[in-house]
């Protein structure tokens, strides 16, 4: 192909708004920039809880955060506090943060093992300042040069709004959006690259490269490049959602519910001006009806809204860059959003597009390299989500015990072996989790490992004990000067 000259972004929402400003933000006037959406065509939607590396994405783009939070009525988000996943009545969080510190070849919780035995009887999670600031409503940016003291933070939007907000940045900017509905998608006979895109009443939209933001619909790299689906569903067997609004609690915390039922799961995420539910299950073990029963008998506030219905199949297109069109968001594939990656596959989509721009044409190295790191991220985040699924000790339905059962991914096995026998923890190269997720969520789950790093056998009893106290005020000594988590919005938001 020749130079790229031409994007065009079909979809809106939070997939094509976010790759429309960063393309733009980014490569600026060297291409020009075209989205194609319709109004008529509603969006999913549930993708409200993020984790850090958007900030990134609003660092990058010149957000103001005062503006941000006020625009999309955002929270803070500290963490995911999971309950009744392991046994029924029983929950644990997985921060952004760290517990305890670290030395230089072991990881704190080596340290926190040994403790144990010697009766040091603090939880894990009391030496995480996240864990901590989670449970008492507060949160500041903290100014410290004590890695410590670090105090990693996402938000909750409404992706809704966020939308608008990129979509109305974006058209300053000079993004030429496009209202209108595909009719047809025409091919070039040479070599069946899209050409362009024929609406409804005839107009033509063509391009060098497309961004398919279409959703689950595809219309881009499934229907009209039948690239192909791989089902992950023998893992992740949860196919529909029941999503629902509902009034704001009085005060708004500063972490995700993720609250296991009985054929899946429900997500609790606190908004300035209300809250977002939704019923992720299984419809092999539970009908709509009795999922939709489930929610609204667990809402902690007032529903504003109809439930809505949302199918899906949890896999991934097997390439997500085929000739000249890159899916992002949906139409790329499908995880469900037990750790809030939705919107972050969004944001590494389009910014491993970036990196590998081919402004003087298709190449198949980059097209690869692409596809490779699409499908290892896709990869090792459905592993830590079956990670969650199958360690667990509920005996109370036939999906708990046959997610018990499942035949794991061999790298995910390897993994759990690993810190069954010593307690060792090693992350595969680009993983979007760190150790710290991997640690929280095995131990979480009652995966115990059987022994621990020999390092702190150098150590002496009353050196690990002194060191884990200092550690434990360390964490906590910034708690009671910290503003509650509504206090800091509205100060952020009146300065902005």
């Amino acid at each position: 192909m020749n130079k790229i000259q031409n994007v065009v972004v079909l979809g809106g929402g939070t997939a094509g708004w976010m790759s429309a400003a960063l393309i733009k933000k980014v490569l600026g006037n060297s291409v020009g920039l075209t989205l194609v959406e319709s109004d008529s065509i509603g969006t999913v939607g549930v993708g409200e809880a993020t984790i850090p590396p958007i900030r990134l994405v609003n660092k990058v783009l010149g957000l103001n955060e005062g503006e941000f939070l006020r625009e999309t009525k955002a929270t803070i988000k500290l963490a995911i506090r999971f309950e009744n996943w392991k046994q029924q009545g029983e929950s644990y969080y997985h921060t952004f943060g760290a517990p305890g510190k670290s030395m230089a070849f072991c990881h704190f919780h080596h340290m926190w093992m040994k403790g144990r035995e010697q009766g040091v009887a603090r939880d894990l999670w009391d030496y995480d300042l996240n864990y901590l600031c989670a449970e008492a409503g507060k949160f500041a940016q903290i100014q410290s040069a004590d890695p410590m003291l670090e105090l990693p933070f996402a938000y909750h939007f409404d992706a809704g709004l966020y939308a608008q907000y990129l979509r109305k940045l974006s058209e300053k900017a000079g993004v030429k959006r496009i209202e209108g509905k595909v009719e047809r998608v025409l091919r070039n006979e040479r070599d069946g690259t899209v050409k362009a895109l024929q609406l409804e009443g005839g107009q033509l939209v063509d391009g060098d490269l497309f961004i398919d933001c279409s959703g689950f619909s595809a219309l881009l790299i499934e229907k009209a490049l039948g690239t192909g689906y791989d089902d992950w569903s023998h893992l992740l067997p949860c196919d529909t959602a029941i999503a629902v609004p509902s009034e704001r609690r009085e005060t708004t915390r500063p972490f995700t519910r993720s609250m296991a039922h009985k054929a899946g799961w429900q997500w609790q995420i606190p908004l300035q001006h209300r809250n977002g539910n939704g019923h992720v299950f299984c419809s092999r073990y539970m009908s709509d009806d009795e999922a939709q029963s489930i929610l609204l008998n667990n809402l902690e506030t007032k529903p504003l809204a109809d439930p809505k219905v949302i199918r899906f199949t949890t896999g991934r297109r097997r390439k997500q860059w085929v000739k000249n069109v890159v899916a992002i968001g949906l139409s790329s594939g499908f995880l469900e959003p037990l750790e809030s990656t939705s919107i972050h596959l969004i944001q590494s989509g389009i910014v491993r597009l970036l990196q590998l721009f081919p402004h003087n044409g298709l190449h198949p190295a980059s097209v690869n390299e692409y596809n490779e790191q699409s499908e290892r991220e896709f990869l090792q985040i459905r592993d830590f989500l079956v990670l969650h699924y199958t360690l667990n000790e509920r005996n109370d339905s036939q999906f708990w015990k046959d997610m018990r059962e499942l035949e794991l991914p061999p790298l995910l096995k390897h993994k759990m072996d690993l810190f069954r026998e010593n307690g060792k923890l090693f992350r595969d190269q680009n993983d979007l989790f760190l150790e710290s997720s991997w640690l929280q969520v095995m131990l979480g789950q009652g995966l115990i490992p059987g022994d621990y790093h020999p390092l702190v056998n150098t150590m002496s009893d009353e050196h690990i004990r002194n060191t884990l106290n200092r550690i434990s005020e360390i964490k906590a000594q910034p708690i009671a000067e910290l503003p509650y988590h509504d206090d800091y919005l509205a100060h952020v938001m009146r300065s902005a």
